[in-house]
């Protein structure tokens, strides 16, 4: 019996254990402290759903051996350009939606391949430098908003050029995923628009991992030197992995910005990356290795996690005013427990 615990354990990792029950903990803590349960849950099954994509773009990258994708910022940023080239030209509704994801494609291919060959070009410190690169596109970014020419007015500052720092969707696709095909069951909503596009993001991806090349990826990040020998040209298959990754971190923030309601620029993907390391981490991948069940397990504990342990930490502490400090601490912590296990077992 102890023989196949122990086996469980191993194969299962101790880790997703860990984390899994904390989380279950938790989650049972909300009605047990008569907290509003179905608009908690609700609210957590929300962000899931809008987050589950930005989760998804650590797959292919992780699985390619350039490790862990620090530098989402990049494709976020084409995320960005893409919703503000729809926002100019006044498009709504799903046109606007899916138009805004057409115009980050051709921009996170650039510099999704740009940054592949930068990653190429400094293996073995891949999260490093890929954590420089992200800040500093953001810096760069930061500048470059201040110069766009737009002319939608609502889209500009008030001393009259320059991107504001948030842009509400509420007229244009806020939203979109969120409310199709909704379902309501008191105060507990299942955005099931959201959740049927991010599992049609990770089917896709499972068919592209499971293809030739994503064959080949995982052969050239597992092992480089059988790959070599195989014919494998590792660095184009981690350029591949990279690419990808970036085209959908262009997809994920605009399905975040579609259900947050708002599109935010400047200094504001700068931590994104993080929580989105963590969630996969924490669903049981590694440095090298990454699936689709990482990704939904992941972000289901880690954004269930940040939903329901402030309100259960407000009513243990009540009349305190730490709740800011309790949701730094919980969110950082995570960050934290998932990043010191990453690279470890599971």
């Amino acid at each position: 019996m102890k023989d196949k615990i122990k086996s469980f354990v191993d194969s299962f990792g101790v880790t997703r254990i860990v984390a899994i029950t904390f989380f279950i903990i938790v989650a049972l803590m909300v009605p047990a402290m008569k907290l509003n349960t179905l608009k908690l849950y609700s609210q957590a099954l929300t962000r899931m759903a809008m987050n589950g994509v930005l989760v998804l773009t650590m797959v292919p990258i992780m699985v390619c051996g350039a490790g862990m994708n620090f530098a989402l910022p990049i494709g976020i940023i084409c995320g960005l350009i893409g919703g503000l080239i729809s926002l100019n030209m006044g498009l709504t509704g799903f046109t606007g939606f899916f138009i805004a994801i057409l115009c980050s494609i051709p921009f996170s291919l650039v510099l999704g391949y740009l940054y592949g060959q930068l990653m190429n070009r400094v293996k073995g410190s891949e999260m490093m430098i890929a954590t420089y690169v992200g800040f500093a596109m953001i810096s760069i970014m930061c500048i470059v908003w201040l110069f766009i020419p737009l002319n939608n007015l609502i889209l500009r500052m008030q001393m009259g050029r320059g991107v504001r720092a948030e842009v509400v969707l509420s007229d244009y696709w806020a939203g979109i995923l969120d409310n199709f095909l909704q379902i309501k069951i008191g105060s507990f909503t299942i955005p099931t628009g959201t959740i049927l596009f991010v599992l049609a993001m990770c089917f896709l991806v499972y068919l592209y991992m499971n293809s030739r090349t994503g064959v080949n990826m995982r052969i050239a990040g597992q092992n480089p030197d059988l790959a070599k020998a195989n014919g494998i040209d590792v660095d184009k298959m981690r350029i591949c992995g990279i690419t990808l990754s970036t085209v959908l971190g262009g997809i994920g923030i605009l399905v975040y910005a579609q259900s947050f309601g708002f599109l935010q620029f400047y200094n504001s993907p700068k931590m994104m990356s993080f929580s989105a390391v963590a969630a996969v981490l924490i669903g049981g991948a590694s440095n090298k290795k990454a699936n689709i069940i990482n990704v939904l397990l992941g972000v289901m504990i880690f954004q269930g996690l940040l939903t329901f342990s402030l309100p259960v930490a407000n009513v243990i502490l009540p009349e305190s005013n730490i709740s800011d400090i309790v949701r730094m601490i919980i969110s950082n912590g995570i960050i934290l427990y998932a990043l010191g296990k990453g690279s470890g077992k599971k």
